[in-house]
């Protein structure tokens, strides 16, 4: 995954007090993640950081839809994410974080990269099961999931099996 400016944001310089900023996280960037399970979608994130003289404290309300694969037909379907989520960011050299809502930085940092903690509030959102709703999905792996397909016939007997019967 690399780099991208566009979610970093530079707090050296930044007076103490309240900003806002706004992202989108776009079919491209979950392309980057190469996860299995989000094929693509958009979110947009409202963001707002708390500058204070040795903490950073975000505050993240996202809403959109992803694109992932239907659990029983497995044909692309919609989600929808929504929710808020927090973060601290503290700043030292030697403390190492084991707490999700904390990350911690080098002393002499002068910025961050949103894109990871954007990435997986959206991740964490998509639900374990996903399903069309009833009679949404693709039709011709429905007719297999309910079993319409075509039977044969209890009384029938394959011909080679009657065959291989008469060499006895």
């Amino acid at each position: 995954m690399g780099r991208n400016d566009d979610r970093v944001i530079r707090f050296t310089g930044l007076k103490s007090g309240v900003y806002s900023y706004k992202f989108l996280l776009d079919t491209p960037l979950f392309e980057d993640f190469k996860n299995e399970e989000i094929k693509g979608g958009k979110v947009n994130f409202d963001v707002k950081m708390e500058r204070m003289e040795h903490v950073l404290l975000f505050t993240f309300s996202f809403a959109g839809e992803v694109t992932t694969q239907c659990d029983r037909c497995l044909g692309e379907m919609k989600v929808n994410v929504e929710g808020e989520e927090h973060l601290s960011v503290h700043f030292s050299d030697t403390e190492v974080s084991d707490d999700e809502e904390t990350a911690i930085l080098p002393e002499g940092a002068n910025e961050i990269d949103l894109t990871p903690w954007l990435y997986e509030y959206v991740a964490v959102r998509i639900p374990l099961q996903h399903m069309h709703s009833e009679g949404d999905c693709d039709p011709e792996m429905a007719k297999y999931i309910t079993g319409d397909e075509p039977q044969r016939e209890a009384d029938y007997t394959d011909p080679r099996w009657e065959a291989l019967r008469k060499l006895k």
